[in-house]
């Protein structure tokens, strides 16, 4: 049996120190951070939603008004592939924000939590996960949600197999944590943004780094690892 999550927790925080806090509180702003990059690293990401802040602005009005040209010079900062596209997708995700929610995707969040996640999704990009990702970094639903990263962790700890596609893996891990996650928006918070970063910096998806894990004594994967 795998630790507890709040020990797998404590421990994280233990070894990294206080989780950096999620780039925004702001639904709308956090579909543009998702949207502007494409197989960045959190920097490059970074440096992509600054200039799109500079350049344009983070407010639907403000991208429905900018120039096709300095949408596609952001979209270029976070990455070389298919700049044309992430740069409709996000004059797209502006008009929809005008159209369907007055401008304000904060009225999504007030729908019944099912119906919350569903309006999120119909942004290009956002999948369930992203879609619950949001929801916590905006305090609207007290829920784990987890990307690739932190996934990855739970799985190699044992909380439950990996599955035929990422979604069902999601779904397994969710169903095992269920009675065990406290509704604290700050403690889900952490937890994710520890998860994620131990999945990027140790239990990577490529030779990860076991002996330098502080949770390897309690890692499944670890354990078969060293035979």
């Amino acid at each position: 049996m795998p630790p507890s999550l709040t020990d797998i927790i404590e421990r994280l925080h233990a070894h990294y120190g206080p989780p950096d806090p999620p780039p925004s509180d702001d639904p709308f702003e956090l579909i543009l951070w998702e949207q502007a990059a494409y197989l960045a690293n959190d920097a490059q990401r970074a440096a992509t939603f600054e200039l799109l802040a500079l350049r344009v602005g983070l407010r639907p009005e403000q991208i429905l008004a900018a120039e096709d040209a300095v949408l596609l010079e952001v979209a270029r900062h976070g990455g070389s592939i298919a700049v044309a596209e992430r740069a409709a997708r996000l004059r797209e995700s502006a008009r929809l924000v005008k159209e369907e929610w007055s401008g304000d995707l904060r009225n999504a969040l007030r729908l019944p939590p099912a119906k919350a996640q569903r309006a999120l999704q119909r942004f290009a990009s956002i999948g369930a996960p992203g879609a619950e990702k949001i929801l916590l970094f905006t305090h609207t639903q007290p829920v784990l949600a987890l990307e690739s990263n932190g996934l990855r962790v739970l799985v190699r700890l044992g909380f439950a197999a990996e599955q035929k596609n990422y979604n069902a893996t999601y779904r397994a891990i969710r169903q095992a944590l269920a009675a065990e996650l406290p509704a604290d928006f700050d403690w889900l918070i952490a937890a994710h943004q520890l998860l994620r970063q131990h999945g990027q910096e140790l239990c990577k998806r490529t030779q990860p780094q076991c002996k330098s894990c502080p949770l390897r004594r309690a890692c499944v994967y670890c354990q078969a690892a060293a035979g």
